[in-house]
């Protein structure tokens, strides 16, 4: 029987460094983003989400908006009101 060679087309790996956003101390005042992915139930996820931030932790306000899909990201006009009117963003899913 003849040797058959055999190729591994895995490779290692890489290794990324994560940097996570820095966390507010209290989220009392603070204006809440909410980013759903148009997924079923995203929406009703986040605005529940929203609703005890406020409610126990004295989030301000909220607002909330969708992706055009759970595969792209948030449009550049949703990122920029977010940042001029929002303290904190939350993305979420559903399912």
């Amino acid at each position: 029987m003849e040797n058959l060679p055999i190729f591994d087309p895995t490779v290692p790996p890489k290794e990324v460094k994560v940097v996570f956003a820095p966390r507010p101390e209290s989220l009392r005042n603070l204006r809440i983003g909410l980013v759903g992915n148009t997924k079923y139930n995203s929406d009703t996820l986040l605005l529940k989400i929203a609703a005890i931030l406020e409610k126990e932790h004295g989030a301000k306000s909220h607002r909330i908006r969708n992706k055009r899909n759970a595969g792209v990201p948030a449009d550049e006009d949703v990122i920029k009101e977010f940042r001029d009117q929002c303290d904190i963003v939350i993305a979420g899913i559903g399912d």
